[in-house]
């Protein structure tokens, strides 16, 4: 085991670098995890016989989890040693990732992410937490940078490498590609990490983790589930009391805490909140349709796996060029402005995306799915810079976490929500008449399950139908998106600090502001 050395001695320890890269390996693994699933799903869904709402959990399962989680993750590293608990994480991850390349059905696939969730919980806030401890401030910037691009490079490698695995390999091939990633992790902390802790961190509170936990996969049960059983079903009714009287106590909890784990009092920092609030919108959008467009590329225009993938580089180019286009137009405009834009765009583009039928080709898609990328990037960066910079100095880290978790949470409801919107839709325009009772249902669990069906009738009526039920709730779901966009534009608009904003060059980030720019894809 490594012994604890103090930031000075490893600052300049040759090896540093070598650490770095394995740092760099884990956030990329994980940047490009959460978008590499969304190309894979409508295979899986075909070979597995996953209805849209267990696509859902497939992926809500891992979010859930991250979100929960992500903040006792970084108490644990704190307190019981940072590398210890990256090694556990990358474990927990490999660990995940190989019960998913092996998984049988939808249900060990669901519980596999999960694992990686706990693991990833542990592996993003502990992998920005040891760089003071390996570089001084003359290098830590540019060590920074590097973690920075490796997790907005893993976004649009994600569907460009499963859609070649899926192309070439079998649907678990999507899991097995972590395995080798995260074993150079572990192998890297082990030899070349050294051990760092901050025994005055506040304890872990378990009953704040679990009150956390079971409030939102309570509230992501009911929404996901309230397609089969309808909205005003018993059971859903009952999950969201439940779910509104554990988040409840938990923040009334945490409000009563001397050191809380989740610093609620941040939320009283007007710049902070306002900023949070723009980021998790823009967040709900991202997430709701980066669930539904792959599905649309794959099962209605008919791409593969890997042309899907390509066919997604249009929107990750747009956030990337805004992203690095950002920083000058904040110190011009100030954030409040760029925010506003940024927000206005992404309306525009969801609605114009709305106007898309069964019979356009790519090329309108492709439009609007670049403007909705520029519209992410204006919006998304200024934001979370600006929730960060309205902190005091000694709160940038539970803010960034806080930041980070309920970005995730934004993410988790968006897919639930939306896809839920998507799924009613979708069922209520499939036409499924003349088929028998058993078929019409299957055929109703989703698009691919239809067209599914379809090939086994030999009815191109079916698939006709199933095409033009998915475009319509797909609407449905850019609508939705771009009514939310406008409203949170009309919000920074009005209520946002006007003061100009000068984003941070890679000099002057903290990790403590990496730890939210890096889950940007998540």
């Amino acid at each position: 085991m490594a012994t604890v050395i103090n930031a000075a001695g490893t600052r300049h320890d040759p090896r540093r670098w070598w650490a770095l890269g394995a740092l760099v390996a884990s956030m990329l693994v994980l940047a490009f995890d959460t978008t590499i699933l969304n190309v894979a799903l409508p295979t899986m869904a075909a070979q597995l016989g996953a209805t849209t709402g267990q696509q859902q959990w497939m992926a809500d399962s891992y979010i859930v989890v991250f979100a929960a989680l992500m903040l006792p993750a970084g108490l644990l590293g704190d307190r019981f040693g940072r590398r210890r608990m990256l090694i556990t994480g990358l474990a927990l991850f490999l660990g995940g990732s190989l019960l998913g390349s092996l998984a049988g059905d939808v249900n060990a696939v669901i519980a596999a992410r999960a694992a990686m969730g706990i693991g990833a919980a542990l592996i993003m806030p502990l992998s920005l937490s040891v760089l003071p401890a390996l570089f001084g401030p003359d290098e830590r910037g540019k060590a920074v940078g590097m973690i920075t691009a490796a997790s907005a490079l893993g976004m649009p490698l994600g569907p460009l490498v499963g859609g070649f695995l899926l192309n070439h390999f079998w649907w678990g091939s999507v899991f097995l590609i972590n395995i080798p990633m995260a074993a150079i992790g572990i192998a890297a902390c082990v030899l070349l990490l050294p051990e760092t802790r901050d025994p005055a961190t506040p304890k872990v509170d378990i009953v704040s983790t679990v009150l956390t936990a079971a409030g939102l996969g309570a509230l992501i049960y009911a929404i996901i589930e309230a397609p089969d059983r309808g909205w005003g079903d018993g059971r859903e009714l009952a999950m969201f009391a439940a779910s509104a009287v554990l988040l409840g106590s938990l923040v009334l909890r945490e409000r009563r805490m001397p050191r809380p784990m989740l610093d609620m009092g941040l939320l009283t920092q007007r710049g902070f909140l306002l900023n949070t609030v723009a980021a998790t919108l823009v967040m709900f959008v991202l997430s709701g349709l980066m669930f539904a467009v792959p599905t649309y590329l794959q099962a209605v225009l008919g791409h593969d796996a890997f042309g899907t993938g390509l066919r997604l580089l249009p929107m990750m180019a747009g956030l990337m060029i805004a992203a690095k286009g950002t920083q000058p137009l904040v110190a011009r405009f100030g954030a409040r402005t760029v925010v506003g834009t940024g927000l206005v765009v992404l309306a525009f583009a969801a609605l114009l995306g709305s106007r898309t039928t069964v019979h356009d080709g790519y090329g309108f898609t492709a439009l609007w799915l670049s403007i909705t990328g520029l519209g992410f990037g204006f919006a998304m960066v200024p934001a979370m810079a600006g929730a960060l910079g309205a902190l005091p100095a000694d709160r940038a880290g539970s803010g960034s976490g806080l930041l980070s978790t309920v970005r995730q949470v934004g993410g988790a409801i968006g897919i639930a929500l939306l896809g839920s919107l998507l799924a009613s839709a979708f069922r209520d325009r499939l036409d499924v008449a003349g088929l028998p009772g058993p078929v019409a249902h299957t055929a109703k669990e989703s698009v691919v399950a239809a067209h599914v069906v379809a090939a086994h009738t030999g009815s191109a009526h079916l698939a006709a139908s199933a095409n033009t039920a998915y475009v319509h709730g797909m609407t449905l779901v850019l609508i939705v998106c771009g009514i939310a966009s406008l409203v949170a534009a009309l919000l920074a608009a009005l209520l946002l600090p006007s003061t100009p904003a000068v984003l941070p060059t890679a000099q002057e980030e903290t990790p403590a502001m990496v730890t939210a720019a890096a889950d940007g894809g998540q």
